[in-house]
């Protein structure tokens, strides 16, 4: 039996909003708010290109179920592109944009086949191989109900794919959808299970894969690195999946060493050659830098200015690149003595005993009208006051590391 060759993609989330985009140049603003769109032309173009026997599109194509006109016209117009190379798209709906949402209604071209609300099975030919893809469409936003129960046992025969836009039991990290359990998939006997829903790339199983590829393009500062799409060479027990990046730019955070720096000028020249670097292998971005091996004449180098200052000199020293590469968060690591120190302050606190804190309280509580208004040093106050202690000293080290 020969393979086949697949494209599994999932969260395009067309037309989203960004969220946190403070200190972004307004001439980068429009690139960003474009790159849902960037981001599937890519995959328009790459399969085009490539020319896969089908593609999967695992749910949340759009980012809400009020569908907007411009996102479902260029969804459409690419599935037209597809049609015209002969490639079948099989396509499922998501929380995001489930079927019971209000929007204008596109007609979609032959080649594009959809699933509906019930968990269905659908079979083409390649190359002489049956292909059996099992999937549906949420009805509506929250589905509960663990799904997996209804898809079919695979014959053992053919090539069976699921399509399951949901998350594993227990996930504390999502909303959980449609959920399941690994054993769960790898009873029904498939060669490939195909997920949507979580964000994050990660394969779940090797045999058989059980696959997120998470979403297309990130879309704020807690979905950092690479985003895009597997391309997927299948044969009866044994899959080779290729990672094809598609995103119009990443979220990151590039380290910078200041080892050695002493003055402005020779700050920002390392900066502006690592970023330089990051943007040639990585392309463009949104980034945090975070500032390692701090001493202290670099710490008051950098507190002898603003961090919004900082910022604007470092944003001025990379423009005019290509790929466009925004530093949104000048950050400090600070060095693990401090945090240490940090710890042994408490650590000191902890072993006083009362005899320490009525010395070390000695003024306060004999203030002449201040005193009537504390507590007595109990066991209760001396836990709350370390608690306080290390809460505040916490507080001040993030606040310096931001």
């Amino acid at each position: 039996m020969t393979g086949v060759r697949f494209l599994h993609i999932a969260d395009l989330h067309l037309d989203s909003p960004f969220k946190g985009l403070t200190s972004i140049p307004q001439n980068k603003l429009q690139d960003i708010r474009e790159s849902t769109f960037k981001a599937f032309t890519n995959i328009i173009n790459y399969a085009k290109a490539s020319k896969p026997d089908f593609i999967l599109i695992v749910g949340d194509i759009y980012d809400g179920e009020n569908r907007s006109l411009r996102a479902q016209h260029l969804f459409q117009k690419g599935m037209e592109e597809l049609s015209s190379v002969g490639i079948p798209v099989f396509i499922c709906y998501g929380n995001h944009d489930h079927l019971s949402g209000n929007w204008v209604r596109f007609q979609l071209p032959d080649n594009v086949d959809v699933f509906g609300e019930e968990v269905d099975t659908k079979t083409l030919e390649v190359e002489g191989n049956k292909v059996h893809i099992s999937g549906f469409s949420y009805k509506e936003r929250h589905i509960r109900d663990a799904m997996h129960v209804h898809y079919p046992i695979a014959n053992g025969l053919d090539f069976h794919i699921g399509m399951l836009h949901g998350s594993i039991e227990g996930n504390e990290e999502h909303d959980v959808y449609a959920p399941f359990r690994q054993a769960d998939l790898i009873s029904k006997g498939y060669d490939y299970w195909a997920l949507g829903h979580i964000h994050k790339r990660q394969i779940l199983s090797d045999d058989p894969p059980i696959v997120y590829p998470g979403n297309t393009q990130s879309r704020h500062r807690n979905e950092k690195g690479l985003k895009g799409f597997y391309e997927v060479s299948l044969t009866k027990g044994q899959a080779n999946l290729q990672f094809i990046h598609s995103s119009a730019f990443i979220y990151d955070e590039v380290a910078v060493s200041c080892d050695g720096i002493i003055h402005a000028n020779e700050l920002i020249a390392r900066i502006e050659v690592t970023l330089r670097d990051y943007i040639e292998s990585n392309g463009s971005a949104i980034v945090d830098v975070m500032l390692t091996d701090i001493t202290e004449d670099t710490e008051e180098l950098l507190q002898s200015s603003t961090n919004e200052e900082w910022l604007q000199i470092i944003q001025e020293s990379i423009l005019g690149e290509e790929n466009f590469i925004v530093v949104q968060k000048l950050r400090i690591q600070m060095p693990k003595e401090i945090w240490s120190e940090s710890s042994a302050i408490v650590q000191s606190i902890e072993q006083w005993n009362n005899a320490d804190w009525k010395y070390a309280l000695k003024e306060l509580y004999q203030h002449p009208k201040g005193s009537r208004y504390l507590e007595t040093i109990s066991s209760e106050f001396v836990k709350e006051t370390i608690n306080e202690v290390e809460q505040l000293l916490s507080n001040v080290l993030a606040k310096r590391s931001e």
